[in-house]
């Protein structure tokens, strides 16, 4: 019997398939080719056209970059390279350059090309910010002459044409993000500076200006020490060790350079770049460099009866203790996972690694016995106080403290059930908390009244950690579990487990919103950098999947008649004061959330429709790092020249931890 078809099937033809042609797909979805139209994605504009010079330095064509944030936010990009080629496409018949800047997936970078070794693997960079652009030139020095090009949104509104003559090569590409399809253009200079340095420390020699035209300054960097400098600049705000151990091999057509160095802090920190794209969630390069560090370690250990024979050979937790380590790798042919390229798949790389650095490591640690005397010693306390937090995380399961069952009692829960409709307010003190309970909507609103200072887990380690009854509490809340894979060290005898990591897993996350609502003083800026310091370091898949945010209660009220208005800062304030009638109007500042009644705390700061969160995301490892190491490590010094550094721009700073 033949299957009645509807009326919608019988109408759709092929004429109904729409061809989007040339940038027109990028256009209409930004957001599959740079993840978001927001902050993010404006500032992935600047990488990609950076990068692209980067490809020229570690083809060995460039020395320089120069980029210029001008007054109207556009960007310059000008390199010392080969330059874009000018002459014509064999099959598309227009100039290189041209291809380049307006078909996707064009470039040097496939089948081995010009570049052997290149970040910009999928070849859709420049083009999809040509795209993006509400227009882009590009001048090309090359062949003795100066070519300029223009396109508007994507497409060429200036043929390739010569403009003078020139003994120099490079490229200068100049862009205006478009407004029609970004939230804002306006930049944020420090996350391009961030990217700049990085890359700096990445390219050892490679010198790289930035002038911003808004503030007339101009910043150079320049590392002739490479990534040795950055494991040192990483660790400039804790109590260091030694110097960097640094080694680079080369083998085949694959170099692998490593740089590293322990503090005496607890905190693990390895960044991982391939091809200078830093691979945020690591891969076999990782796995390897992991692998070869608790070989090497416990080898020595055993060879210099620095372990006895009773002793357990170490496992991965206890050799990275403290750690400071950077990676980079450079590869013909890297196999990201997906465009994102968060982290490498190449499996042939994770033996090369693990051959090089077991082999690099044992030289030094046999060389220099005085440093590795202090490597193995750190292991060993590590190893004992791993013990203890295991000990301590069987005491805490077996009372069967984070169970759903015994949710603690300070927590005001919601009824709903469903995590993805809930939410939970982090609230500084008991008053505030009050005020919440009564303003929030308890079908899906839940209140944690934090009543005591948290811990800085910047300066313990997690043993202590599940000693803090607020740690313990808000734990408990959130339906987080502790695990404590790292394995006894009796694996096959060389205690190689290298997925071992103390963390908080939080695949049974109980509410898909976590808001913290501290007051707008400093003690309330003290209470959310230690829960920050606390989710980043031991909570970071809340950070990654969207799950954190900080609420924005109002600084001032004014009362206008029979209404109140809010104002976030002095800026509205002033905006207000202009529109009330009033001769005098009364002006509320709020310091503490308790000094709101409940309906008004409701409105500005827990009604959905009404109030302003701010989701935390993670956009600068390596930056975040350094910022939480400075505010709430051991050392006073950096947390100082911080204090100086930005004291002009805030009204309180209260940065000392608890």
């Amino acid at each position: 019997m033949a299957r009645k078809q509807n009326s919608s099937t019988r109408e759709y033809r092929a004429k109904h398939i729409q061809v989007l042609k040339g940038l027109e797909a990028v256009r209409r979805r930004p957001a599959m080719y740079i993840g978001t139209t927001g902050p993010r994605g404006l500032h992935h504009l600047f990488v990609e056209v950076v990068d692209n010079c980067i490809d020229e330095v570690m083809a060995g064509y460039c020395t320089q970059i120069d980029c210029v944030l001008h007054k109207d936010d556009s960007i310059s990009v000008t390199d010392n390279g080969s330059g874009i080629p000018v002459d014509k496409h064999p099959v598309e018949k227009r100039p290189g350059v041209e291809v380049a800047m307006t078909v996707l997936h064009a470039g040097s970078k496939f089948g081995g090309g010009a570049y052997k070794v290149s970040g910009g693997l999928h070849g859709v960079g420049v083009s999809v910010v040509n795209a993006l652009s509400e227009w882009l030139e590009v001048e090309v020095s090359r062949d003795g002459k100066v070519h300029h090009m223009r396109f508007e949104r994507g497409k060429t509104v200036s043929k390739l044409k010569a403009k003078g003559r020139t003994k120099k090569t490079g490229t200068k590409v100049s862009y205006r993000p478009d407004g029609e399809i970004f939230d804002s253009i306006e930049h944020e200079p420090e996350r391009l500076l961030n990217r700049l340095e990085e890359l700096a420390y990445l390219n050892r020699g490679v010198k790289i200006n930035f002038t911003n035209e808004k503030t007339g300054e101009t910043v150079t960097f320049q590392e002739k020490n490479g990534i040795a400098a950055y494991v040192e600049h990483l660790n400039s705000a804790r109590d260091a060790m030694h110097r960097p151990i640094y080694f680079t091999r080369k083998r085949a057509d694959t170099e692998v350079e490593i740089a590293l160095q322990y503090n005496s802090g607890y905190q693990e920190t390895i960044l991982s770049y391939a091809n200078n794209i830093h691979t945020a969630e690591g891969g076999t390069h990782v796995s390897g460099l992991k692998t070869a560090l608790t070989r090497a370690i416990n080898q020595h250990a055993r060879k210099a009866n620095l372990l006895k024979e009773k002793d357990r050979n170490f496992v991965g937790d206890d050799v990275r203790e403290g750690l400071t380590a950077v990676i980079s790798i450079r590869l013909t042919q890297p196999q990201f996972e997906g465009q994102t390229k968060t982290k490498l798949g190449n499996s042939d790389i994770e033996g090369l690694v693990n051959s090089i650095v077991g082999e690099a490591l044992t030289d030094y640690l046999e060389e220099h016995p005085t440093v590795a005397r202090k490597i193995v010693d750190k292991g060993v306390t590590a190893a004992r106080a791993r013990d203890a937090a295991r000990r301590a995380a069987e005491l805490v399961k077996r009372k069967g403290a984070l169970e759903n069952a015994n949710m603690p009692g300070t927590l005001w829960d919601c009824q709903e059930r469903d995590p993805e409709k809930t939410e939970l307010f982090l609230v500084e003190g008991k008053s505030a908390g009050g005020n919440a309970k009564q303003g929030r909507d308890s079908r899906y609103q839940a209140i944690l009244p934090l009543r005591g200072v948290v811990l800085n887990v910047e300066r313990a380690r997690f043993d202590r950690m599940l000693k803090n009854q607020e740690i313990m509490t808000l734990i408990a809340a959130l339906g987080a579990s502790i695990n404590l894979n790292g394995g006894n060290g009796e694996n096959g005898g060389n205690g190689e487990s290298e997925e071992s990591h103390t963390f908080l897993d939080i695949s049974k996350l109980r509410y898909h919103k976590v808001i913290i609502m501290a007051d707008a003083d400093v003690d309330g800026a003290h209470i959310r950098t230690l829960l920050l310091t606390f989710f980043f370091r031991y909570m970071p898949k809340l950070i990654e999947e969207g799950h954190l945010y900080i609420a924005q209660p109002p600084l001032y009220g004014v009362r206008n008649a029979r209404e109140i208005l809010y104002a976030h800062s002095d800026d509205e304030l002033e905006a207000i004061l202009k529109q009330v009638k009033a001769k005098n109007p009364q002006i509320q500042r709020y310091k503490g959330l308790g000094e709101m009644n409940p309906d008004q705390l409701a409105d500005t700061t827990m009604d959905p429709e009404q109030r302003r969160i701010k989701r935390v995301a993670l956009d600068d490892a390596a930056a975040a790092n350094l910022i939480f190491a400075t505010l709430m490590g051991d050392v006073v010094e950096p947390r100082k020249n911080f204090i100086v550094k930005y004291a002009k721009e805030v009204r309180d700073l209260d940065l000392v931890g608890a």
